[in-house]
């Protein structure tokens, strides 16, 4: 069972898990209403798994869930806003719950897909409350489904996170810097999730869609006038080959459904050699720059 809500978790036993982790058979996955959620949901049921369905319209979700039961697969659906730490205690523990008791049993494999925008405007025109807004969906809700959920994978030998990150946590944006700040920031929580939890089962990976057509991204005036969209089906693949298991040499890794596949990702692993390989990294300002080796090769 998770932890309960705001208790602590004590020193991290030592031991070394086997190096082989079994394919996912649950998932969690928030924001599943719509879009890319209900894309990576439905796909995963298709995959064979069982999916708790997380996100704030109890109406959509009953759609969705509706879905997944008619490809064979049990369904969940948990309403809950996932900056609420109470709310987000509880989905974890029905979606752990047996299944004589209405759950999945487990959550092998979380998938942190719920997010926002803030205006796409600088940082001194932003509106301060849907600034911390969007930090607190981005962030905060990630952050707690990881908290509840990641111990129970644990306790099972390991599991799988994925967060749905963005170009924008890898580069530098001028307008709509909460997001900004928040993918960034959502990059360090999965890394910091890797390092702690590799050596238990545990495997991470961020990523960045591209750019799907979506109702977030149809809204925005940078994609005002865009012909080109990535297929939603590229992160669909992303996520469930990492759900059977084939890209767990990536764990820890930056990846781009735009330019990566589960094949080109399996061959990069295995040919990569970069101490931080797609780790977000401050760069050197030239090859003889005294940080240099520090920056780098951490």
């Amino acid at each position: 069972m998770a932890e309960q809500a705001g208790s602590r978790v004590g020193p991290r036993p030592r031991e070394v898990v086997p190096t082989t982790v079994p394919a996912a058979r649950t998932a969690l996955v928030t924001g599943a209403s719509r879009g890319i959620g209900r894309a990576v949901a439905l796909g995963l049921a298709a995959a064979g798994l069982d999916v708790a369905l997380v996100a704030r319209d109890p109406g959509r979700l009953a759609e969705v869930a509706a879905e997944v039961r008619a490809l064979g697969r049990v369904a969940l659906q948990l309403p809950t806003d996932v900056t609420d730490v109470a709310a987000v205690a509880a989905a974890v523990r029905s979606a752990e719950a047996a299944p004589a008791d209405g759950g999945l049993g487990s959550v092998d494999l979380l998938v942190n897909n719920a997010g926002r925008i803030d205006a796409e405007v600088p940082l001194w025109e932003a509106d301060p409350d849907e600034w911390w807004a969007v930090v607190e969906t981005n962030v905060r809700g990630p952050f707690l489904l990881a908290r509840h959920a990641v111990p129970g994978m644990l306790a099972r030998g390991g599991g799988r996170v994925v967060d749905l990150n963005s170009g924008a946590g890898s580069h530098d944006n001028a307008d709509a810097t909460a997001y900004n700040a928040s993918k960034t920031a959502l990059m360090r929580l999965g890394a910091g999730l890797h390092d702690a939890g590799h050596s238990r089962g545990l495997r991470v990976l961020e990523v960045a869609p591209g750019v799907v057509r979506t109702d977030m991204t149809g809204a925005m005036r940078a994609h005002v006038g865009r012909t080109e969209w990535t297929p939603v089906e590229r992160t669909v693949d992303l996520v469930t080959a990492f759900a059977r298991g084939d890209l767990d040499a990536c764990s820890g890794w930056f990846v781009r459904a735009s330019h990566d596949t589960p094949d080109s990702l399996s061959r990069l692993a295995r040919a990569a050699t970069a101490p931080a390989a797609r780790r977000l990294r401050v760069q050197p300002a030239a090859d003889d720059d005294p940080l240099g080796p520090m920056l780098v090769g951490r």
